[in-house]
């Protein structure tokens, strides 16, 4: 069903069609395979990467300008890469660890090497909001640096972590959207092979539905999870 000769009004009821949300329902589970994964990952090395910025920044806990200065442009130069780029370039990654450059598990390294520069850097903004009083509250009572960051840097900065983790993971929901044009699978597949290349506007509006459907649901775990550690703490 196609908008080029149906009313959008009847495409939109097709979309509804049990035919359509059969063919949907692997892609479904390939985009939430995809995006658990990239999430975890980037998740992992995103905060290691946030912390080592906020440690090593020249106000931090072990102030290494070098390093910092290193670490910051590299994550500035893979944040500068559009996103189709960045699967381009991780073809020969993954074609290293798969033995191949197509499929979800493939296109799972390039979604996190693309997003795990942006978290890092949310990560580092939302830890450098800890005022200085703090820190130097704790070294005064013998805290060491490892006490200091796992005690005090993130619980106190846990509520805006999750928040910018969330931020994070719809980026990776529409990462994986768009790794379905690169043989990924997922729901971006369906919508690229079906909707637009087959004018099935039908398939397309259903697989639209399913992404705002997703990036809502991502969106509203993580403000649950945000305000309960907020009203824990007598905050709101």
């Amino acid at each position: 069903m196609s908008l080029l000769d149906t009313p959008i009004w009847e495409v939109i009821k097709g979309s509804f069609a049990p035919e359509i949300w059969v063919r949907l329902v692997p892609a479904i589970g390939e985009t939430l395979y995809m995006t658990l994964v990239s999430s975890i990952i980037m998740l992992v090395f995103g905060l290691l990467l946030g912390i080592l910025l906020t440690v090593t920044n020249p106000d931090g806990l072990v102030p290494m300008r070098i390093l910092y200065t290193g670490s910051g442009w590299l994550i500035n130069a893979l944040r500068s890469l559009p996103q189709m780029v960045m699967i381009i370039l991780m073809i020969p990654v993954a074609r290293l660890f798969f033995g191949k450059s197509y499929g979800t598990n493939a296109c799972i390294i390039s979604i996190a090497a693309s997003c795990i520069p942006m978290y890092a850097r949310i990560v580092e903004s939302s830890l450098l909001e800890i005022s200085k009083g703090k820190i130097e509250a704790a070294k005064s009572i013998g805290s060491t640096n490892f006490q200091i960051i796992f005690r005090i840097l993130i619980p106190e900065t846990l509520p805006s972590l999750i928040r910018g983790f969330t931020v994070a993971v719809i980026a990776v929901i529409s990462m994986t959207a768009l790794a379905g044009m690169f043989g990924a699978g997922g729901i971006g597949d369906i919508a690229v092979r079906f909707g637009y290349q087959r004018f099935q506007h039908d398939v397309l509006f259903a697989s639209v539905y399913v992404l705002i459907a997703l990036v809502q649901l991502v969106q509203w775990i993580g403000n649950f999870t945000s305000k309960q550690i907020l009203k824990k703490r007598n905050l709101i």
